[in-house]
């Protein structure tokens, strides 16, 4: 009896797929944060590989014109977003992240540059 259920577990944990999904780890600039100069990009570490082609982040100003000064660069589990010079105000960071294992999460927060 104990056998059968030793294997059945064991079976069990071969037989199921990963069920990983790519959580926001870090973020620079991070979520609230007041800074006193213009970022120069955004960076997001996600718990996962990331499919590049199914990945993205997005910087907007408060009247919701993009900030981005190229695109965004997917390499394993991080993004990269080049941002031109921000002036003083609110800015919002909009994510988007598809894992290797196609399970998609998304995120969104603010971040200010102080005058």
């Amino acid at each position: 009896m104990r056998r059968t259920f030793v294997l059945a577990a064991i079976l069990a944990g071969i037989a199921l797929p990963a069920m990983a999904h790519a959580f926001l780890q870090t973020a620079s600039p991070a979520a609230g944060e007041n800074l006193h100069a213009s970022p120069p990009r955004v960076m997001l570490h996600l718990s996962e590989p990331l499919e590049p082609a199914f990945s993205s982040v997005k910087v907007t100003d408060a009247s919701g014109a993009d900030m981005s000064d190229g695109s965004v660069a997917v390499k394993g589990g991080e993004m990269d977003l080049p941002l031109r010079k921000l002036p003083p105000g609110r800015y919002r960071v909009v994510w988007h992240a598809v894992s290797v294992d196609t399970h998609r999460t998304e995120g969104k927060y603010n971040f200010l540059v102080l005058p």
